[in-house]
């Protein structure tokens, strides 16, 4: 027996609008998209114009022109280690692929600024220039400059070379792997869209509170109550 019931039947208009509410959010009019995919797009766009790196990369990576490497690389498989190799040809460093192995040898902070002048251009989204470059598509180039700089971070760090070591750690987190995960993302401020932002968080507190109370009319027009 419902022993509140204008309580009930308010807390069952207000699920049943949630679940309008809801539909609406799922349903692609938000530019083609629905409403989740479309937050998602919002605040990529917005974390990726704060996620630019790469300047301040190349700075620090100056430091180490003129710093001769000689290291191997050991990689996933031989076609690879054949991709890979370029990556470090085009830098003027000596690279030579045998099986999964690449062995390199060069300036370091020539190797870096390569490295960088590919992650920004896959960061502005202009991945033709590294498939013209390399001659394959530019995520699997980028990629391959991933698993490069990992295989140099533990061949340096086995030479106790824990500077070298420590920026490409740090590069690879802030350049490539940023450059990777944003590729074909365009950039927003979020200044431009505050108000949208400001919007689509208040929404998320409001829409929260809305479930929460129509499930707590319902249960208390019910006549249900929590006690100890």
């Amino acid at each position: 027996m419902i022993a509140r019931k204008r309580e009930f039947w308010g807390g069952i208009g207000l699920l049943i609008g949630f679940l309008v509410a809801l539909g609406i959010i799922f349903s692609p009019i938000f530019g083609g998209k629905n409403g989740l995919d479309y937050a998602d797009s919002l605040y990529n766009s917005i974390s990726k114009d704060s996620a630019y790196y790469i300047p301040k990369m190349k700075k620090e990576s100056e430091q180490f022109i003129g710093n001769s490497i000689s290291v191997n690389l050991s990689l996933d498989d031989e076609t690879q280690a054949q991709q890979t190799a370029p990556l470090f040809n085009k830098a003027g460093a000596t690279a030579t692929a045998a099986g999964v192995q690449v062995t390199v040898a060069g300036d370091l902070g020539k190797i870096l600024e390569n490295c960088l002048d590919d992650a920004d251009s896959m960061f502005a989204n202009k991945g033709q220039i590294l498939s013209d470059k390399y001659g394959y598509g530019g995520k699997r180039a980028l990629f391959n400059w991933w698993k490069a700089l990992k295989a140099m971070e533990k061949g340096l760090n086995k030479q106790e070379k824990f500077a070298e070591a420590a920026l490409i750690s740090n590069l690879n987190k802030r350049a490539v792997e940023a450059a990777y995960n944003y590729y074909g993302i365009a950039p927003e401020r979020m200044i431009e869209r505050l108000g949208l932002v400001i919007f689509s968080l208040a929404f998320y507190v409001f829409y929260t509170l809305w479930y929460g109370f129509s499930i707590m009319f319902i249960f208390e027009g019910w006549g249900l109550k929590i006690g100890h």
